[in-house]
């Protein structure tokens, strides 16, 4: 599926891919360490009946990162502008990972356009935290880390990720996904090899770090910084998707958001899945949103 670009109002580029369909649109957002092209399958699987984008959010894939993020928010911004420039008045949206926490900031600041919101392992309306370390090296929830510098200058996690990167070693990032992420299913070799090619595409993982440890849509203090309470403008149906064996979101964050969402969510438990559903198990997970999804087209019909 060859790259589209969009020329933001802010300087910079946003690559993306397009699956055209029928008038239903789904915009699909993908998170850390990876791109656009994580969703293959799954775009290659949903029903005809929908035109599937999939951008590059800034610093990931093909687009441009010349200017650093600093919050969820400027890749949500990124994500309007990106819509308004292809024109797209109605949409839902799904978001994976770091991106279900882009998709509900857009949905908080922008809600018209979205009429429905699809959090596949989604961080929490409160954040993903970031904490420094004990003697043993097990994570201490008393050190909080705080600044970008403290985020850069982690020795458990963002120096070790960013040396694998630096260094372009494949085996070394293979190992973290298959400890984390991969758990259960791997994707085909071949398929698995272009995934580690557009994992070595980022250039923010810091920033993104950093962006996530900060983030905070609900009415509480996360422990880091007081919530905006944006979480209640977010009025739209939406799907909340975790899989029961998730290394990397855990249930306590699926509940926040369910806790912060209130009424407006549904929460589905993906059985024997890990952080990857698309690998896991595409069926079910294409059931579930296809399912969710078709009940907007049925009171649209009605």
């Amino acid at each position: 599926m060859a790259l589209k670009e969009v020329r933001l109002g802010n300087g910079e580029t946003i690559t993306y891919r397009e699956r055209p369909g029928g008038d239903e649109v789904i915009v699909l957002v993908r998170g850390n360490m990876t791109s656009s092209k994580h969703w293959d399958i799954l775009i290659d699987a949903l029903d005809p009946m929908y035109t599937v984008i999939a951008p590059d959010l800034r610093g990931f894939g093909e687009s441009s990162y010349n200017k650093r993020i600093t919050s969820i928010r400027d890749f949500s911004e990124d994500l309007h502008d990106f819509t308004q420039q292809l024109g797209l008045e109605k949409f839902s949206l799904a978001g994976w990972s770091t991106g279900g926490a882009v998709a509900m900031q857009f949905t908080a600041d922008h809600p018209d356009p979205v009429q429905k919101l699809v959090l596949l392992a989604s961080a929490s309306t409160r954040g993903y935290p970031f904490y420094g370390v004990k003697p043993d090296g097990s994570p201490d929830p008393e050190k909080r880390l705080r600044t970008i510098e403290e985020i850069e200058a982690d020795p458990a996690k963002t120096k070790p990720m960013q040396e694998l990167y630096d260094t372009k070693n494949r085996d070394g990032l293979k190992a973290v996904w298959n400890a984390a992420i991969y758990t259960k299913r791997q994707p085909d070799p071949e398929r698995y090899d272009m995934y580690v090619d557009d994992m070595l595409t980022q250039r923010n993982l810091a920033d993104v770090y950093h962006a996530l440890n900060t983030f905070n849509i609900s009415n509480a203090h996360n422990g880091l910084t007081e919530g905006t309470d944006q979480a209640k403008d977010i009025r739209i149906p939406v799907l909340v998707l975790r899989g029961d064996r998730d290394l990397v979101v855990t249930k306590e964050m699926a509940d926040e958001i369910m806790a912060d969402l209130g009424d407006n969510a549904v929460f589905v438990s993906l059985e024997d899945n890990g952080h990857s559903p698309l690998v896991d198990d595409l069926d079910g997970l294409k059931k579930s949103i296809e399912t969710f999804l078709a009940e907007k087209v049925k009171q649209h019909e009605a």
